[in-house]
């Protein structure tokens, strides 16, 4: 879900911290990638002209291995080199979000029933599409199939953007990106923001430097994950008749969540806010203060060959797609790793001071002595 008006609110205060970007533009990068959020990308955007799937032959939907071969290679052609990070075991706190989230699947099956006879075509995907869930066996597959791309993965111990963020923040990477914006939450260095979409859609990618935002907003990390939390995120509801403006300007009179909490209950009777029966913000703010993730020190993968003869097995003989563009993207994947590898120009290159010359050590003594002679007139 992510965090309700925060990329609106950085825009307004923080206006300096985000920066529009093209592919080319990130040449040579290390990028960790949710690739969960990806996957479930893939599963609505990549359908048939009919809105449905795509499918191989055996009714297979193969939707999820289109977008991540083929997003996957348009990063590589950039020179960009990606690493996947999957989500692992949900904290519990997660678990009111996850479970509104499956009665919007149920609510929308019982509507695309009531649409069959009367509905039209854009009607029936909208809902369709509000039932799209990633299973265990589309990240299964697509990891197998990053595994014959060559290209590295590894899964997070709970939340992949968390993982992604500390990837970032220990220099593995050099940057997290996911759609998320709750990833700034766990302070990466920098969100990417529409990395994996971007050339499809025609829109560009949004750097977010999380340290700046933080600054131009005028606060501090907790003060910032109690704004998130105050906006609303996945682990706990928000204050009813808060909405992001009202967030900003109750986090920045009272200074944190327990403050806004004392605020609302002295003054119940005035004040149109209500405060949720059961709101868990501490332990909201405790998993995003102190989040489950691999130490970035623990953590090592590498881009490998790819696996031409598995790549055809599995994506051409098992799931149906054109042995030639299978090929023809491997051969853009050797080539685009091996250019990644060539790194970026400020990656080589440092500004030294200028050594200072005979004739500069003459005239700075000189210049000293005028200084002396002024002071002494």
């Amino acid at each position: 879900m992510g965090v309700k008006g925060l990329n609106s609110l950085i825009k307004e205060h923080s206006p300096n911290a985000i920066k529009e970007f093209q592919l080319k533009n990130l040449f040579g990068r290390k990028v960790a990638i949710d690739a969960s959020m990806c996957l479930y990308q893939y599963l609505i955007a990549v359908r048939q002209q009919d809105g449905s799937n795509l499918t191989n032959e055996n009714g297979e939907i193969t939707s999820h291995l289109s977008g991540m071969y083929y997003r996957t290679l348009k990063l590589v052609e950039n020179g960009i080199k990606p690493m996947y990070v999957f989500d692992g075991k949900p904290p519990v706190l997660k678990g009111g979000e996850l479970e509104k989230r499956l009665l919007r699947k149920e609510e929308a099956e019982k509507k695309i029933e009531e649409l069959k006879d009367s509905g039209t075509a854009e009607d029936m995907l909208k809902y369709e599409k509000r039932q799209v869930k990633v299973s265990r066996e589309h990240n299964e597959e697509a990891k197998k199939l990053l595994d014959l791309m060559g290209i590295p993965y590894i899964d997070a111990p709970c939340e992949a953007e968390a993982q992604c963020a500390e990837l970032a923040r220990g220099g593995k990477v050099f940057a997290a990106a996911s759609e998320d914006m709750d990833t700034l939450c766990y302070s990466p260095p920098y969100l990417l923001r529409h990395l994996t979409f971007s050339e499809a859609k025609k829109i560009p990618i949004d750097q977010i430097d999380c340290n700046l935002a933080i600054e131009g907003l005028e606060m501090d990390k907790k003060t910032f994950i109690d704004l998130c939390i105050l906006l609303g995120c996945d682990y706990c509801e928000t204050i009813k008749g808060v909405g992001p403006v009202t967030a900003l300007k109750l986090i920045k009179e009272h200074g944190s969540i327990e403050n806004i909490v004392e605020f609302i209950k002295e003054n119940s009777e005035s004040t149109k806010y209500k405060l949720p029966e059961v709101w868990p913000y501490a332990e909201a703010r405790e998993l995003f203060m102190n989040p489950d993730v691999i130490p970035a020190k623990d953590v090592s993968f590498k881009w490998k060959e790819p696996d031409l003869k598995g790549l055809i097995q599995f994506m051409v003989t098992e799931k149906g797609f054109s042995e030639e563009r299978i090929k023809s993207g491997v051969e853009k994947l050797k080539k685009g790793l091996k250019s990644g590898v060539q790194g970026r120009l400020d990656g080589f290159f440092k500004v030294v001071p200028k050594a200072k010359t005979e004739d500069d050590k003459k005239r700075k003594g000189k210049d000293a002595k005028g200084s002396k002679k002024k002071a002494k007139k």
